[in-house]
């Protein structure tokens, strides 16, 4: 079986998942099999495996950065919330059940087995496993039956770093408070602590650090400067969610923030060119005149349509595609622009809302849900989009929706008339085979149910050129396109430097070695 390390935190946000990743590099480097490991992860950004299964983007980084293809025993539960009191349920990568909090708190600890299993099962075909928690060991209020921070540990005998945030300050306290409001069998699986995101003089930490031996006897083996990484981000704590302003000299992109918005991983590599900066707008005052409009995906697409209604946006965002904005949906954002969207069997808020009513589309929620690898290539598109016709992508869909192209006689549109509807790509489908059309497209509207559109390198370029085409410009020779792979492979290296010489590693591989024998 595997050694194991825990990656605890004070808050969510301290910066489990990076160090995570960062410690699977540097332990793959060195050559050991290693692999991260969740039990429970609570996250709208999630991944469909080679093998259709839907996991949490944060193992799916890390497994990266462990030069493995992500898996979804490295995450066997997956909380996808639905509302502010519920979640889909997704157990070993598919839909187990819609539960509200209290139901799950019930519920959870009948899962021990399964994730058990997923670890017991990774442990064998590994060297080392890195385990991340969730949240905080400290929420006393959840630490009964707790099955994804101690209550994890104890089963599988892991030895934890704790690591908290001193770019939010207070990093003392949250450390020391941690440790005093751990029960005393807890305490003994604490091996080391961690400060993380520090800017500055690190000497300038030592008194404190010196200090914090004082409350707690646990050593401090790392202090970890902040560093701006370009990596997937797991949930609504991201700062990408707070750039809502247009640069100078860049095209704009806005992307709408939707309530229950998921997946907003497709658009971190449109920034990468230099060319472009997205930023995500909650208020039909922040619109603007972008140079794109982007309606993302939503893990609750009826009740985030309706908030678009009730903030505005759906006004704006009509106004601005018949001004001939370039206006992208994406999953949820493509059923919204449609003309209708109908949930007979009560998958979101059951009965039939309108849509935005900028694509001949109607979409009908199913029970099931899909979820596959994809590959494709954009189909003859017209007018704005035209330059993108005949490029291939990879990407996934995730969706629980069906839709349909409608004409006024209620069948497909002639392709080869100016702004009539068109599907958007053609897709092969990796788990059944199967080729179908995809999206729609109609002047200057398309939507898609194609996440990670944007990763390939040949989509950026086709996309980016066509909207500095617009204005009258070209790409630039210094712009950056880039496969996502081999951008974030650039990323791991540098976190892994950067932990590397600022942790102690050979405290942290004895800590390894020992395991809960450490001192």
């Amino acid at each position: 079986m595997a050694k194991v390390i825990m990656i605890q935190g004070t808050m969510s946000g301290a910066g489990k998942s990076m160090l995570a990743a960062g410690l699977c590099r540097i332990f793959a480097r060195k050559g050991l099999r290693t692999a991260p490991f969740k039990s429970q992860n609570m996250a709208l950004n999630s991944y469909i495996t080679r093998d259709g299964l839907e996991m949490g983007r944060a193992q799916v980084m890390q497994a990266e950065a462990a030069g493995l293809e992500p898996d979804v025993r490295m995450n066997p539960v997956l909380l996808k919330p639905t509302s502010d009191t519920g979640s889909q349920v997704i157990v070993g990568g598919k839909v187990r059940a819609d539960m509200d909090a209290r139901a799950y708190f019930r519920y959870k600890k009948e899962l021990i087995p399964e994730i058990l299993d997923a670890y017991r099962s990774l442990s064998r075909e590994n060297d080392i496993i890195v385990v991340e928690g969730a949240g905080s060991p400290a929420e006393i209020n959840l630490k009964s039956d707790d099955i994804v921070n101690m209550g994890l540990a104890k089963m599988i005998g892991s030895p934890v770093l704790v690591v908290g945030d001193i770019d939010r300050g207070g990093v003392f306290a949250q450390l020391a408070g941690t440790w005093l409001l751990l029960e005393q069998e807890e305490r003994r699986y604490v091996k080391g602590l961690v400060i993380n995101k520090f800017r500055g003089d690190k000497s300038i930490l030592d008194p404190g650090v010196a200090m914090l031996k004082k409350y707690t006897p646990v050593t401090t083996v790392g202090v970890i400067p902040y560093v701006d990484l370009d990596l997937d981000d797991e949930d609504s704590l991201s700062g990408r969610l707070e750039q809502n302003r247009a640069q100078d000299g860049k095209l704009d992109i806005a992307v709408i923030r939707l309530p229950h918005l998921s997946n907003f991983t497709d658009f971190n590599a449109l920034s990468r060119s230099g060319q472009a900066a997205v930023r995500y707008i909650r208020f039909a005052s922040e619109l603007g005149h972008p140079d794109l409009l982007i309606l993302p995906g939503s893990k609750n697409t009826m009740g985030d349509l309706r908030w678009m209604r009730k903030e505005g946006l759906e006004e704006a965002v009509v106004k601005a595609a018949r001004s001939g904005l370039p206006v992208l949906g994406i999953c949820g954002g493509y059923q919204m622009l449609g003309r209708s969207i109908q949930d007979p069997a009560g998958v979101e808020d059951g009965g039939e809302i309108a849509g935005l009513g900028l694509l001949p589309v109607e979409t009908v929620f199913a029970g099931s849900k899909r979820r596959t690898r994809a590959g494709g290539r954009v189909c003859s598109l017209s007018g704005t989009w035209k330059a993108l016709s005949g490029t291939e992508f990879e990407g996934y869909e995730i969706h629980m929706g069906r839709s349909r192209i409608l004409t006024e006689h209620g069948s497909a549109a002639d392709p080869q008339a100016q702004n009539q509807p068109v599907s958007f790509s053609d897709l092969k489908l990796l788990q059944d085979r199967q080729t179908h059309a995809d999206g729609c497209q109609t002047g200057n509207v398309c939507g898609t149910y194609v996440h990670g559109l944007f990763d390939n390198a040949a989509m950026q370029k086709a996309l980016l050129s066509m909207l500095l085409e617009r204005k009258g410009r070209q790409a630039p020779a210094q712009a950056r396109f880039m496969d996502n792979k081999d951008w974030k492979n650039r990323q791991y290296d540098i976190l892994a430097d950067t932990i590397a010489a600022n942790m102690n590693m050979d405290m942290v591989f004895e800590i390894i070695d020992r395991g809960m024998d450490t001192i």
